[in-house]
């Protein structure tokens, strides 16, 4: 009887472990399986994006699940998911956006001396949350029929007489207008940034509308003579596979302004890793990986947007514009100063 106990309990024992080592074994494969993998959500739509992540996964093995939508659709979302995020990293324009992200508690901080070295510090959160990997100028494009560049020089002077009922820009829900006026905050002060914004209402050609390549268009159109856009859709629309908008585009020519003052407004597209993360670490890897000067020199050829990266040149066509002088702010400040930038925009009655 003693005997048969015996054999009882050393059959017990050995389905135990058999079961244990099952279960280590499905943990572990869990682990090997998450860790070829990161899940990105992200607002850009970009060929050049597409390509890059195929080159990651091709380098590295890890697969990049992607999932697109429009930017305030993905912070909510990623909100309302919680801890069951599969989301890892989040991929938007704008610091304003990203600094919306940081705030809603949606975001982890990151350390990584590849990223530090790649990304200048002024580009990316004073809490290493979230990082730039492209740039792009808030500029101005004029006709170069109508205007002499002589007359351009700061965005402050948009609001000089001469230009009255001539300049054309977004509505104050944008977040580049946003951005661009925390911008002035930070430089010139709040009273100063609600004298400059209600001086372009007042100049402005119509009632903002539509997006940047829209403001470019109006002044084909003569509705106005300049506008403020982003150096990116400028770069984009002189090499369109729409003949219109080159067309337009090649009778526009662009400006720098402050290049004597406080330097051009610039603004980034960048990504931060979700708090809830299942896969940091790849998450990691991948933004090393964009902000390499591989990946950089892709995103400045295909995509017509400054690189970060210090080690990377522009493109021969960002080239062609000169180089120009940026706003010595750190880019956290734009997410920053966005509440007071909108009740500005309120007061100035900036559609």
């Amino acid at each position: 009887m003693k005997r048969n106990r015996h054999l009882l309990v050393i059959s017990l024992l050995l389905t135990f472990l058999l079961i244990a080592t099952g279960c280590a074994n499905d943990e572990t494969k869990s682990e090997t399986d998450d860790s070829k993998e990161v899940n990105l959500y992200t607002s850009r739509h970009y060929e050049t994006d597409d390509v890059l992540f195929d080159k990651f996964t091709e380098d590295t093995g890890i697969d990049v699940n992607i999932i697109k939508g429009e930017s305030d659709e993905l912070i909510e979302r990623i909100s309302r998911e919680g801890e069951a995020t599969e989301a890892d990293l989040f991929f938007t324009a704008d610091a304003g956006r990203l600094h919306r992200a940081k705030t809603d508690d949606l975001l982890q901080s990151v350390e990584s001396d590849t990223i530090n070295e790649n990304i200048p510090e002024n580009l990316r959160d004073k809490d290493n949350q979230w990082f730039g990997l492209t740039k792009r100028a808030r500029a101005i494009v004029y006709a170069t029929d109508r205007v002499d560049p002589s007359e351009l020089s700061t965005y402050e002077a948009l609001t000089d007489e001469k230009w009255n009922e001539k300049v054309l820009i977004r509505s104050s829900s944008n977040i580049y207008n946003q951005s661009l006026l925390a911008s002035l905050i930070e430089l010139n002060g709040k009273e100063q940034a609600k004298v400059w914004a209600k001086g372009i209402v007042e100049n402005m050609a119509r009632e903002p509308q539509g997006g940047d390549r829209d403001q470019a268009k109006a002044i084909a159109a003569g509705i106005g003579d300049l506008a403020v856009i982003n150096t990116y859709y400028f770069g984009n629309m002189l090499n369109s596979e729409d003949p219109e908008e080159v067309k337009v585009a090649e009778n526009l020519s662009i400006f720098f302004p402050n290049q004597d003052t406080t330097g051009t407004h610039i603004n980034v597209s960048g990504l931060g890793v979700t708090k809830h993360a299942k896969n940091k670490e790849n998450a990691i890897k991948l933004i090393e990986f964009l902000s390499s000067e591989e990946a950089q020199g892709q995103f400045a050829e295909t995509n017509y947007e400054y690189p970060v990266n210090p080690e990377v040149e522009p493109s021969e066509l960002l080239k062609s514009w000169g180089e120009f002088k940026e706003q010595d702010i750190n880019l956290t400040i734009l997410g920053e100063n966005n509440p007071d930038a909108v009740m500005i925009f309120n007061e100035v009655d900036w559609k």
